[in-house]
């Protein structure tokens, strides 16, 4: 692509400019401000609804609206992002919408024990009530679903945006900046649910209704949106989309709109996408058990706490959280390392083995994860003085492995994507948006099996998150071994996956 006019035999026709690497960089900041609120959600979410009322066995439950949502929204606005004529640009719209509608959910979360208070739950304060508050958990749950239908609509218009601006730097450059993004904004969202300390530094925000952890949430979860704020600025500004209409005027579509459009691509989906496809869904099937419940497993099973327990349970639940989301932090740290490492390693191994040792990553650190939970339990039936005690060897190893699945979660974040991106600009570059969707939702089904099945699955064994990640283990290995078998093998489409230039 050059840069300026080209004429042509219809008028002018505008090229999309080509952009500097660093303006490419910056023009997807915009993941980084959704990512920190993403890793609040991971981070903090499933133990508050359990402070509020909400079962352990149903706390995944309020997952569920936003596979379910991704199912249909995330293809859907993909297709529309494709076909957008307005001067703004094709993926821009989609990317503000999408930012105000999660900017809502958070401030409905933050404040859900407020609201929650004001219809009717009880007046009691929150430092001696330690009963359920339904209508909190209700409006937190729904703050829940809508930011994850905001995060839907923004993610494949902002990976197809960044495919379109790649230019000369390819499907690859693009897909490392977005997951180094994603990583820089995990950091700060991990960080941010780690500090315990933003009641004492905004002390308004504590109420009769909302205590220490609620005011926490709160303080976390409003920095997240002024972050949001100021990453959409910076991405609106560098990222000078040239519009549809001025690329191409004469294109016109004719293909049907709608749902039926959508469910007719599945008919023509690029040359090796089924593949990746399946073993997308198979990885994601056995990372989202430990996505739902890692903080909780730090607060339930290492540090032996109970969040409706006695009062040195809750404490120790609560530090294990808080554990919990410093060892997120530190794998955020290797994710983004490892982002930046990911290119030259698949150019030496091949994108598809680096992917198939991703997923026996996985399958030991969910192993070593069902074994500590054993262990602790052991220590913990031998001596209960044990619960809210210092850092041993258990709990450090609990860290590692949070730490040694940032490489893994890497390979998660940007090959599957820079796959699906590749090859749908081998098939003409038209259909980036779409794919990206059709993919996203390669993601959500196993998340709808996770959240449905895995705290029936836990509730069945009665022994808290063991079964859901000794499961993990088994779906993690299948997976490689999967992916051995169906990914097509190099180098046909080792290029292909976005880590080479196309033969």
């Amino acid at each position: 692509m050059g840069e300026g006019m080209r004429p042509g035999e219809r008028g002018e026709v505008m090229v999309q400019p080509g952009l500097s690497l660093a303006r490419l960089c910056f023009c997807c900041m915009v993941a980084g401000g959704v990512q920190f609120g993403w890793a609040l959600q991971l981070s903090l979410l499933t133990p508050y609804v359990q402070t509020l009322g909400l079962p352990h066995h149903l706390a995944s439950i309020s997952w569920l609206c936003g596979p379910i949502s991704g199912l249909v929204i995330a293809p859907t606005v993909g297709l529309l992002s494709d076909r957008c004529r307005l001067r703004f640009g094709r993926r821009r719209p989609f990317i503000v919408a999408g930012c105000i509608i999660v900017c809502f959910a958070v401030l409905l979360i933050g404040f859900s024990s407020d609201i929650g208070s004001a219809f009717g739950d009880t007046k009691e304060n929150c430092s001696t009530y330690i009963g359920p508050r339904w209508k909190a958990a209700v409006v937190c749950i729904v703050g829940f679903w809508v930011l994850d239908f905001g995060n839907n609509l923004i993610q494949s218009p902002t990976r197809a945006m960044m495919g379109d601006l790649s230019g000369k730097h390819g499907c690859n450059a693009a897909n490392i900046i977005f997951a180094f993004w994603m990583a820089f904004g995990n950091i700060l969202g991990f960080s941010s649910g780690s500090i315990w300390s933003w009641h004492k530094w905004f002390p308004s925000l504590m109420t009769n209704a909302c205590c220490e952890a609620c005011a926490n949430l709160k303080g976390a979860f409003l920095v997240a949106v002024v972050f949001l704020f100021l990453c959409l600025t910076v991405t609106l500004i560098c990222a000078k989309e040239v519009s549809l209409s001025e690329l191409d005027p004469t294109c016109t579509w004719r293909e049907n709109s709608g749902l039926f459009s959508v469910l007719e691509a599945f008919r023509r989906l690029p040359a090796g996408m089924v593949s990746v496809l399946l073993v997308t869904s198979l990885t994601w099937l056995a990372w989202f058990p430990f996505l739902l419940y890692d903080t909780d497993w730090m607060g339930r099973e290492i540090f032996g706490g109970n969040p409706n327990g006695t009062k040195i349970e809750i404490d120790a639940y609560t530090l294990g959280v808080k554990y919990g989301a410093f060892g997120l932090l530190l794998n955020s740290i290797v994710l983004g390392v490892s982002s930046m490492f990911l290119e030259p390693i698949c150019r030496k191994f091949t994108s598809r083995v680096v992917w198939v040792l991703g997923n026996f990553a996985l399958f030991f650190a969910m192993a070593v994860n069902t074994a500590l939970i054993l262990i602790s339990k052991k220590l913990y039936a031998e001596n209960m003085n044990a619960v809210a005690g210092e850092l041993n060897g258990v709990k450090i190893a609990a860290l590692v492995i949070f730490a040694a699945l940032g490489f893994p979660l890497a390979i998660l974040f940007s090959i599957p994507f820079a796959s699906a991106a590749q090859l749908a600009m081998n098939d003409g570059g038209t259909r980036q948006g779409l794919c990206l969707g059709i993919l996203n939702i390669s993601i959500v089904i196993p998340q709808v099996i996770v959240s449905l099945g895995a705290g029936p699955w836990d509730a069945l064994f009665g022994t808290g998150n063991i079964p859901a990640f000794a499961l993990a283990s088994v779906l993690a290995l299948s997976g490689g071994f999967i992916a051995l078998a169906v990914l097509p093998t190099p180098p046909k489409l080792s290029n292909n996956y976005g880590y080479g230039p196309v033969q």
